[in-house]
Parts: structure tokens; C-alpha cells; sequence
């Protein structure tokens, strides 16, 4: 087996980088990235991980040349041209924005999870911004309602970017916020959740294991 062409710079506890390693899994291109941990928060920031990715978020994939790509999206979109099984990104026409904007659901689902984690974890109890904060979890109930009342065909319909995303979101939320309730009030994304856990792919990324 030859050696990983590139890095991914990354956070096991990162709800985009698990979906960066869940694409990797799908795809089975796990052998061809190295994995490097990186602990940072907003005001924390690190060195090598700003070097071509200035504003030194994670993930972040180091490519064989030297040169990075950031953003989970970027780097979703970028493995799935790498390999020659089914794409998990439909190529063009109304399919592939469709599930863009699917997925683009999700990563809002995260961002308001990982913005409410920073908020209760990281800053000072009492300089947390109570309203923001309920603001930011009304983002997640929307977005949850609205997968489970008007795209849960969809997501039933494969294990594609969009899946994956909402996959990576609701382990997120199981993981930092284990009281947020959200299987009480979307019983059919619960059930589907459940199932898609058993996928290797979840298995191996699970944050709370890894």
C-alpha cells in the first residue's frame, strides 16, 4: 500500500470534518489521506493550519502538491471526483442543486450547533448572550422540522452528500447537546437516523468513540 498523497487537518469532534471522513469511508479513499489533529477554538488559532488556509478552519485538505482546500464543501465535492464508484454529488441539472441546497440545510444545522457549543462552552457564563443562544437552537428546530416534514423521502432515498450531512449534524447534536430532544418531535428522521448509525462509515467516525 503506498503512502497517503494528502493530509486532512482535523478535529474528531468537528461535525464537517466527520462529514469530510464520512465521504472518504463512502467512497473508500480512507488509505489515500493522512490524518492531522488539530486543537484550536476562534482564539486559539494554529500556525501550520493557517499555512494556504488563512482563515484557519478545519477541515482542511493538504494536497499532494502543497496546495489546501478548506471548507467541508469544497473538499466533499473534490473526493467525490476522485473516485469512480457512484457519485455522491449528482453532476448537473435539478438533482444535484437539490440535494446542494439539502445539504447546505445541514451544514446550517451544524453551524448553529457548533456557534451555540462556543457559546455555552467557551465563553464566560456571564457574558453568554442568552437570546442569541435560543436564536441559534430555533435555527436547528427549523431546520429539523423541515427535513423531517418535507424532505425525509429524500433523505431516505440514498446515502448521498445530503444524508450525509444530515447524518453528521444529528450525531453533532447527540453529541454536544444530549438533551436537546429532537427525536420527540421527528420520529421518522430518528428511525432513519438509527438506521444509517449501523452504515461502517458512521460506525468509524463516531466521535464519541474515536
Amino acid at each position: 500500500m503506498s503512502a497517503p498523497s494528502m493530509t486532512l487537518f482535523h478535529s474528531p469532534a468537528s461535525p464537517f470534518v466527520r462529514k469530510v471522513l464520512v465521504v472518504l469511508h463512502e467512497t473508500g479513499q480512507t488509505d489515500r489521506v493522512a490524518l492531522q489533529t488539530v486543537n484550536l477554538t476562534p482564539v486559539d488559532p494554529v500556525a501550520e493550519l493557517n499555512q494556504g488556509n488563512p482563515a484557519g478552519k478545519i477541515p482542511a485538505l493538504r494536497l499532494a502538491d502543497g496546495s489546501v482546500l478548506h471548507d467541508s464543501r469544497v473538499i466533499c465535492e473534490y473526493l467525490d471526483l476522485q473516485h469512480v464508484g457512484n457519485p455522491l454529488i449528482p453532476r448537473d441539472g435539478w438533482p444535484r442543486w437539490h440535494r446542494l441546497t439539502l445539504a447546505s440545510l445541514a451544514d446550517a444545522i451544524m453551524d448553529a450547533a457548533v456557534l451555540t457549543r462556543y457559546e455555552t462552552f467557551l465563553r464566560p457564563k456571564d457574558k453568554q448572550w442568552d437570546s442569541w443562544i435560543e436564536a441559534q437552537q430555533d435555527k436547528i428546530r427549523r431546520g429539523l422540522s423541515n427535513l423531517e416534514q418535507q424532505h425525509f423521502a429524500d433523505l431516505a432515498s440514498g446515502f448521498d452528500i445530503a444524508a450525509i450531512g444530515v447524518a453528521c449534524a444529528l450525531g453533532y447534536l447527540d453529541l454536544r447537546f444530549p438533551d436537546f430532544g429532537w427525536r420527540e418531535q421527528q420520529p421518522q428522521l430518528a428511525g432513519w437516523y438509527a438506521q444509517v448509525c449501523l452504515r461502517e462509515s458512521m460506525r468509524a467516525t463516531d466521535p464519541s468513540i474515536v
